[in-house]
């Protein structure tokens, strides 16, 4: 049995666009806001700076990013930006297909506005790590909502989660509030802190 704990997806899986998201463009750094798992942030700094001696691994990791002018018209078009420093244990996607622990992943992106409707953007993700044999690539493709006033939902995962972890399994929460197994002949957890009662 599968069972989510609220971590956030990070990347690549967050640029899937699973829920809505937001993208602001400032001179030095792009943020992306994701309202899903009591949200999702990424920076892409686009300062020209170099990578960090010791960064802190976030599930978004560390992005450092180059605006691009691909058709020379005089305006940037392309954003492309490089990702590291991934916090582990993680999956690519809902495959639950995991990253080497050698926390070596490097994660490509282009991110670009379709030329013929600028409601819809690209993103042209390629996963470099050592627990492929070749890099793993895919194009993800979000909507934008042309509304200038458009509605915001808001998820809170943990406020109606039934999943807790009790040191490292898994186990369920009833409808009646009783804690139960998430899985066959599974031991329940240790009691030994508590009072017995008969």
């Amino acid at each position: 049995m599968a069972v989510d704990f609220l971590l956030p997806a990070g990347m690549p899986a967050m640029m899937s666009f699973y829920d809505p998201a937001e993208i602001i463009v400032m001179p030095e750094i792009t943020y992306i806001l994701i309202s899903h798992n009591d949200d999702s942030y990424r920076r892409i700094y686009t300062d020209g700076r170099d990578w960090p001696a010791d960064p802190e691994l976030a599930f978004a990791g560390y992005s450092i990013g180059k605006w691009i002018d691909e058709d020379g018209d005089g305006k940037y078009d392309v954003l492309e930006v490089e990702t590291r420093f991934l916090k582990l244990p993680r999956g690519y996607d809902i495959s639950g297909l995991p990253f080497h622990s050698d926390n070596q992943a490097i994660i490509k992106e282009r991110i670009y506005l379709d030329k013929a409707d600028h409601n819809t953007l690209y993103d042209e993700i390629t996963v470099i790590d050592h627990a492929m044999t070749r890099p793993y690539s895919k194009k993800q493709k979000a909507t934008r909502n042309p509304n200038p006033r458009p509605v915001w939902h808001s998820d809170v995962c943990s406020e109606n989660n039934s999943h807790i972890r009790i040191a490292n399994e898994p186990y369920y929460l009833s409808a009646d509030g009783k804690l139960m197994p998430s899985k066959k002949n599974q031991a329940p957890p240790d009691l030994s802190y508590f009072k017995q009662t008969r």
